[in-house]
C-alpha cells in the first residue's frame, strides 16, 4: 500500500506540474522542494539565508543542473538570473514573509519571458491572521482577489487562482482566534496530515472550494 501524501507533498504536486525545464525557486531553504524538481535542465535555488543555501549546496553538490545561492529577490543581483533564461520561478509559502510582495512580483516578471510562469503558494484571508502568523514573520494574508490585482499590478495573468485546504481554514482560525497558539502542536500536523489531507487533495481535486487556509497561484507574464 502507497503511503499518504502529507500537506507538504500535496502543496508540492500542485506547484510541479505547471512548471517548465528552467526553473528558479525562491525561498528554496534546504531543498525539500528542489529535490521534487531535480531532474528539470535547470534548477537555480536561493535563499536569503546562508546556512539554508550551504545545505542546499551539500545536498546537490553531485547535481550539475542546479545551482544554489544567497541572494535576495529584492537585490538588484535578482534581475541578472535573466541571462539563465529561466522559465518558471516557483515561491512556496514565501511572499508572505516578504514586505514589498509587488516589488518581489515584478521581479520574478523581469527575469522571465513572455508567457513564462510563476507559481506560488501563500496564506489566505487576513481574518485568519494570529500569533502563528506574527511568530512566522508573516506581513499578510491573502483573497484570490487581492492577489489578483497585485499580479496584474506586476505584469502577470493569473492563469490559475484558487484556494485549497478547507479543513485548515477552521484550524488556522481556532489556532488564532481561540486558542491563541503561536505555533501548531505535533499532535494536530500529525493527524492533519495522517488523516485528513489524503481525503482533502482528491476531493478539492474535484471541486474548486469557495475558502481555504491557503491560495494556489499559476501567473503568466504578460
Amino acid at each position: 500500500m502507497s503511503r499518504a501524501v502529507n500537506y507538504f507533498e500535496w502543496q508540492a504536486r500542485l506547484a510541479m506540474a505547471p512548471l517548465g525545464q528552467r526553473v528558479v525557486e525562491v525561498g528554496c531553504g534546504i531543498g525539500n522542494f528542489t529535490r521534487m524538481i531535480a531532474s528539470r535542465q535547470h534548477v537555480i535555488g536561493v535563499d536569503i539565508d546562508a546556512k539554508c543555501i550551504a545545505q542546499h549546496q551539500a545536498r546537490f553538490n553531485h547535481q550539475q543542473n542546479i545551482r544554489s545561492m544567497v541572494l535576495d529577490a529584492m537585490d538588484p543581483k535578482f534581475l541578472d538570473l535573466k541571462a539563465e533564461s529561466p522559465d518558471s520561478v516557483v515561491c512556496l509559502n514565501v511572499l508572505e514573509h516578504i514586505e514589498d510582495d509587488l516589488g518581489t512580483l515584478k521581479a520574478f516578471a523581469s527575469i522571465l519571458p513572455k508567457g513564462g510562469k510563476a507559481v506560488l503558494i501563500v496564506p489566505a484571508f487576513m481574518a485568519l491572521y494570529g500569533p502563528i502568523d506574527k511568530f512566522l514573520g508573516h506581513y499578510r494574508r491573502y483573497t484570490c482577489a487581492g492577489f489578483a490585482k497585485t499580479a496584474n499590478q506586476a505584469g502577470f495573468h493569473p492563469t490559475e487562482l484558487r484556494y485549497m485546504n478547507t479543513v485548515g481554514f477552521f484550524g488556522w482560525w481556532a489556532n488564532a482566534k481561540i486558542f491563541q497558539r503561536t505555533e501548531q502542536s505535533e499532535g494536530q500536523i500529525e493527524l492533519f496530515d495522517k488523516r485528513i489531507v489524503p481525503v482533502l487533495e482528491k476531493l478539492e481535486g474535484w471541486v474548486t472550494p469557495p475558502f481555504g487556509q491557503s491560495v494556489f497561484a499559476v501567473l503568466e507574464k504578460r
